[in-house]
């Protein structure tokens, strides 16, 4: 895996006029920020669904598709998608905060070991774990099934890429 600071700059070979890179991503797929298309099957596990909802959502004009064979989704059109998934599940605990970064989701698991606790939390295709004093997982009634809200507030962020 690469790794790249938040705001890291695209670089393209100097070979590579802007105009080449944009029409032919594939062939600079070393390079971070270059858009890419996606398999049905890989947007699936991306999106967090199986692949027959993202057929269905082809069929249904959700989500465009390239003329590649077999079809292809393009990054941008997958990204908006994944945003409005994101949106959809509402956070019950009505307050305000700075946090930005707010996980809803129920929780998978409460390992409680003397004054800690592990709370694992299944938001969307996201697993959040936290680890806080046993006595704060039970004031807060932590089980297996409730409903619970991750809350993620960091200065730094790491952005990794797959190599291709």
């Amino acid at each position: 895996m690469r790794a790249a600071a938040v705001g890291a700059s695209r670089m393209t070979p100097k070979s590579a006029s802007a105009e080449e890179s944009v029409r032919n991503p594939r062939g600079y797929g070393d390079m971070v920020g270059i858009m890419r298309d996606y398999k049905v099957s890989h947007a699936a596990r991306l999106l967090g669904v199986s692949d027959d909802t993202v057929r269905r959502w082809i069929d249904q004009g959700v989500l465009p598709v390239t003329d590649a064979s077999p079809a292809e989704i393009p990054g941008a059109a997958l990204a908006e998608r994944a945003v409005a998934l994101a949106a959809a599940a509402a956070d019950p605990t009505d307050v305000l905060s700075s946090a930005r970064n707010r996980f809803v989701g129920l929780v998978t698991r409460v390992q409680l070991d003397g004054v800690m606790a592990q709370v694992d939390i299944q938001a969307g295709p996201h697993r959040v774990v936290s680890l806080m004093s046993a006595e704060s997982a039970r004031e807060l009634g932590l089980e297996p099934g409730s409903l619970a809200v991750a809350v993620v507030k960091a200065t730094t962020v790491i952005v990794e890429t797959p190599k291709d």
